[in-house]
């Protein structure tokens, strides 16, 4: 199976490109759907959670209030380097996982995209067959968490901030997707970027 892992900054349309790549039959998997799964309620993460934050960090039904968590970690360098070290190990386990169930069901055939945000962050840049990076400016990302979630733009530079600086993403790429257009524009990137996957994939897909 060849692997590709795809990251980006905040906002910068990781989770459309990842959508249209599974829609030329890439078997997706999402880092931040895993890793709502590893914090589920019970899970070992979770209870390291709450010894850590306290109960305050749950919402009325006992999850881990993701919302809640994000104001603090996205303003304090620290408590995001705990909370990335009790999720990351165990999402990249639960990565590893589906890959080998997937892997023996297609007798290792086929092209699977890792969906991981923070792959530099996790210095797992270079661990797969292929990055892809999807790329937008700064300011673009600043006006895209403005208008879709809500927040200040005092907000949304702390965001941008607490994630690696985007020279280090992008020197990570062996291709780039550029994403200041429009969903056509980005359809022409994801089919650029879908050819050149599949010539080095080979007779692996």
């Amino acid at each position: 199976m060849f692997i590709v892992a795809l990251t980006g900054g905040i906002a910068s349309g990781k989770s459309t490109v990842s959508d249209l790549l599974e829609e030329k039959g890439a078997y997706v998997l999402c880092s931040d759907r895993l890793a709502r799964e590893v914090v589920k309620k019970g899970a070992p993460a979770w209870q390291d959670i709450v010894d850590h934050f306290g109960e305050a960090i749950l919402d009325a039904n006992g999850e881990v209030d993701r919302a809640r968590l994000a104001e603090i970690i996205f303003s304090d360098h620290t408590e995001r380097a705990f909370l990335n070290s009790v999720t990351h190990p165990r999402i990249f386990q639960l990565m590893y996982e589906r890959l080998q169930e997937r892997d023996a069901q297609t007798g290792g055939k086929g092209i699977a995209v890792l969906d991981i945000p923070l792959l530099v962050e996790a210095k797992a840049a270079g661990m797969f067959d292929f990055t892809l990076v999807v790329d937008v400016s700064p300011e673009t990302q600043v006006e895209r968490i403005t208008r879709d979630r809500d927040s200040s733009r005092e907000e949304a530079w702390s965001r941008i901030r607490a994630q690696v600086p985007r020279d280090d993403r992008l020197a990570s790429a062996d291709h780039v997707i550029h994403n200041e257009g429009g969903l056509e524009e980005l359809r022409r990137e994801v089919d650029e970027a879908w050819e050149i996957i599949l010539d080095k994939a080979g007779n692996i897909s």
